[in-house]
């Protein structure tokens, strides 16, 4: 019985010592292999490779060596914003402008110190639901503040040129007027970055490279219109890989666009590098859309742009519950109307107003943002604008932001399912949660403005911040 025990004893000992050893070889065969991994710059890239280069007619601009690039000034420090692009290279793209002094607040006057409340509601099922109502609108305030002054510092990005006289210049360049309707983002982002301090012209130093291609511009342009976008951007990708060597290098994952129509979510289907590789910064960010791919892609807000600082009405002067209008174009709308449609204190409506919008919004304590056709609408920027905290029936949607911006603190997020049960839980929030609700709406207007030359923090460095936490922290070289 005892040799037995010493016996057990021995093997007891060499198992743990025979796992060791193991996980040593283990360890040291991972190392040796993962070496030659982190040349890669997105999981998705692995052996994806643009097909052979198809004659690309439409753009006749053959690629030379950048010029040096642009001095920031300040001797290698914080680079200032400036209207005039970052060389002369781009000097023909944009009127010669004055632009305003910086206006960026220091961040400790932006946001409050953080407090929290709750409040308890009932789902479809009958069970209680607890939300935690955060004063404070970022995950992470100094976390955010410290990745933006980072982000604003270093961040550098190069566009691939193009000339007045390109044949597609009007879809390749800034407009040179003042954009507007529901999908004014995507003209606004593209007038912003060439006015920003975040362009190069030495593409060895960009952190990242746009295509600069604008989907809205192609839809309307009658040489290609909504049937031949696919064919377009196909050929654009082959002529970039064919007269740039940066594509191939990365298979495109260190490139992005910028889209805001609903057209795009089928633009990149003869294209699949762009959609599997690319940052594809959308409008139509829901998970349901084959063409976009959560977390390596972001969401960018569709903004009706608006002159002047947002309206003030206080929330006790606002007398509507919750408030919808728009069209029955999808289930979830025509299950609300079913709902409400007659109810006296969620003002939902079958169709547009006929009366002024804004009243509506500025009068209402919640505006209800429900998926359509597609799950994009100006509605949610249109509540945040008139100080209306966003109530959103959209399921599996990426919000804006929503790296940066705690969505909790400012709207109230209802499943589809949930629909019945609408007014319960709007009428479960307390008025003292609701005035922080609404008070961290006013906070977060800045992010969801568009403006001429870029200003700190608002729409356009907001999508900066979600491409800066997309970048490569590998560099490819050769």
């Amino acid at each position: 019985m005892a040799g037995s025990h010493r016996g057990g004893g021995r093997g007891s000992l060499m198992v743990p010592a025979a796992l060791a050893f193991s996980t040593a070889i283990f360890i040291t065969l991972y190392i040796a292999s993962t070496s030659k991994v982190l040349l890669m710059i997105h999981p998705n890239q692995t052996h994806l490779r643009v097909k052979p280069p198809v004659e690309f007619s439409i753009i006749n601009t053959p690629y030379q060596n950048p010029p040096a690039a642009a001095a920031t000034g300040g001797g290698g420090g914080r680079p200032t914003n400036q209207s005039q692009p970052a060389a002369a290279e781009f000097s023909d793209y944009l009127p010669r402008v004055s632009t305003p002094a910086s206006t960026r607040p220091r961040p400790v006057n932006v946001i409050s110190q953080s407090t929290q409340g709750e409040f308890t509601a009932v789902n479809s099922s009958g069970k209680k639901i607890k939300s935690m109502i955060m004063q404070e609108v970022f995950h992470d305030k100094d976390l955010f503040f410290e990745e933006y002054e980072e982000m604003n510092r270093t961040l550098k990005i190069y566009v691939y040129p193009h000339k007045k006289n390109d044949r597609f210049a009007n879809v390749l360049l800034p407009v040179d007027y003042e954009p507007g309707g529901n999908y004014a983002s995507e003209s606004y982002f593209k007038k912003s970055i060439f006015r920003s301090h975040f362009i190069t012209n030495d593409p060895n130093e960009a952190h990242l490279f746009f295509l600069p291609f604008s989907i809205a511009g192609l839809r309307n342009d009658k040489r290609v219109g909504v049937g031949g976008i696919k064919d377009f951007v196909k050929d654009y990708v082959s002529y970039v890989s064919r007269e740039f060597p940066f594509w191939n290098r990365s298979a495109g994952a260190d490139h992005f666009y910028v889209c805001c129509h609903s057209v795009g979510r089928s633009a990149m289907e003869k294209a699949a590098e762009v959609k599997m590789n690319a940052i594809q910064v959308v409008c139509s960010s829901s998970y349901f859309l084959p063409g976009y791919v959560a977390h390596k892609d972001a969401s960018v807000p569709q903004i009706w742009p608006r002159p002047g600082d947002p309206p003030r009405k206080p929330p006790e002067e606002r007398e509507t519950l919750a408030f919808y209008a728009g069209a029955l174009n999808s289930r979830v709308r025509q299950d609300l109307v079913a709902a409400w449609g007659d109810d006296s204190e969620i003002s939902v409506h079958r169709s547009r107003l006929k009366t002024p919008y804004s009243e509506a919004l500025l009068g209402s304590k919640f505006c209800i943002h429900a998926k359509g056709f597609e799950i994009n609408t100006a509605r949610i920027g249109d509540a945040i604008y008139y100080g209306c905290v966003p109530v959103i029936l959209a399921d599996f949607y990426d919000l804006p932001f929503a790296d940066a911006l705690n969505w909790e603190s400012f709207s109230v997020v209802v499943s589809s399912m949930d629909i019945p049960k609408l007014k319960e839980i709007l009428k479960g929030i307390s008025h003292e949660e609701y005035v922080k609700l609404q008070s961290n709406v006013v906070k977060v207007q800045r992010h969801f403005r568009w403006h001429n030359f870029p200003v700190d923090f608002d729409a356009f460095h907001m999508v900066m911040f979600e491409l800066w936490l997309r970048r490569s922290h590998v560099k490819v070289v050769y």
